[in-house]
């Protein structure tokens, strides 16, 4: 078998609560996932860490990320770096693996997202966020990330002639998925009239329509499944497929700001890498930092037509047990958006759902993960497909 074909498997899983950690530090968070990862992999140990950060020299005024993760679970001196992609930083850290794997100069690595939100308070937190905009042509002129989300979700009412109050499905199914995650920050329901009560943001973006920032660090090992052994335990969880691609920053400089282009063209060479039809796809953890960004990426990935893509939510088609289910733990809106690392925790809990651990959200009979995340309004795209061997 050549390195391209060979398999790669998600070798150990860890994450903690996403939430307010005001009593621990960036590295703490950190090397509690990466050594709950470890530990899941049966003592795996990464030739090269990547780490999938956003914010960190902002927020938390550290950079060198990459030295600070091999130090805090002492391994220093392997290969490590931090990727940034904006809040798709996480998903980017993997997809750098992948192709470290895949060109046989690596043989395990380590792929840690963390993002510690609370290092400030106020303003500083959302100027900083906007930073994944184009600085020149959209923050100079004062817009922010809250407003690009109201902006394509008014031309999105306008154009397809959509009820405001549809968008609403989408945070109440995420809340109820949240019951079941244990590492979920948000663990309520909510009801369609507690989105309707609810403040605005950015007109016609209201609050639940939002999912919160917070503090998280998720990690994954992955290693060439000719390198485990007959002692390992865990189910295996394979990548398929792993691809990104890009749009330009700013909305004004696309031909449809609601066609998210780099999200459909991510999503067709993770399909075409792991040659299957979206139809083959058993859940989707898709990147509702906004609700419509959500029906924007149903729609890119072919689950819906154009204009369509809410319905899915409002007809129940994305609930556990359903034809494609979304968000099963909880997603960004109820397991909290820890911004950078946001990208990992997808993985884990798509990998969770393949190995059948997970608990009452547990997707019956589920193979196939569909995971993409997003950078800005779909600026950077990366995809992961998963499966279960």
């Amino acid at each position: 078998m050549s390195t391209n074909d060979q398999e790669l498997i998600i070798a150990g899983i860890g994450q903690v609560p996403v939430g307010e950690h005001w009593e621990l530090s960036l590295r703490n968070i950190a090397a509690r996932a990466m050594l709950e990862a470890i530990r899941d992999s049966g003592g795996l140990k990464p030739q090269a860490i990547y780490v999938g950060n956003y914010l960190a020299s902002v927020l938390s005024r550290q950079a060198n990320l990459g030295a600070l993760m091999a130090e805090c679970i002492g391994m220093e001196g392997v290969e490590a770096f931090t990727a940034e992609a904006g809040e798709a930083s996480g998903a980017a850290a993997l997809y750098l693996a992948v192709k470290a794997l895949r060109s046989g100069l690596v043989d395990c690595a380590m792929v840690v997202g963390v993002e510690k939100v609370t290092d400030v308070v106020g303003g500083e937190v959302e100027s900083a966020i906007n930073q994944t905009l184009d600085a020149d042509f959209e923050g100079m002129q004062g817009l922010g990330v809250s407003g690009v989300a109201a902006l394509l979700m008014r031309r999105y009412l306008n154009e397809y002639q959509v009820p405001r109050e549809a968008f609403g499905a989408f945070s109440i199914l995420a809340h109820k998925h949240a019951l079941g995650n244990p590492n979920a920050w948000y663990r309520r329901e909510i009801s369609g009239e507690d989105y309707q009560r609810a403040g605005m943001v950015c007109e016609p973006i209201n609050h639940l329509d939002v999912a919160p920032t917070a503090d998280g660090a998720a990690a994954v090992l992955v290693v060439r499944r000719d390198l485990l052994t007959q002692d390992f335990s865990q189910p295996l969880v394979k990548v398929s497929a792993s691809s990104l691609a890009t749009d330009s920053l700013s909305l004004h400089d696309r031909n449809n700001p609601l066609s998210f282009d780099a999200a459909r063209l991510s999503f067709q060479k993770a399909f075409d890498q792991a040659a299957i039809q979206p139809t083959q796809v058993d859940l989707f953890e898709y990147w509702d930092a906004y609700s419509i960004y959500a029906a924007l990426q149903l729609e890119c990935a072919g689950f819906a037509q154009p204009g369509q893509g809410w319905k899915l939510a409002q007809d129940g088609q994305l609930d556990l047990g359903s034809q494609l289910p979304s968000a099963t733990l909880g997603g960004l809106k109820a397991r909290g958006f820890p911004l950078g690392a946001t990208g990992v925790y997808q993985v884990v809990e798509a990998v969770l759902q393949l190995r059948n651990q997970a608990g009452a959200n547990q997707v019956e009979g589920a193979r196939t993960a569909l995971v993409q995340s997003l950078g800005g309004p779909a600026s950077t795209v990366v995809t992961h497909i998963l499966q279960r061997i």
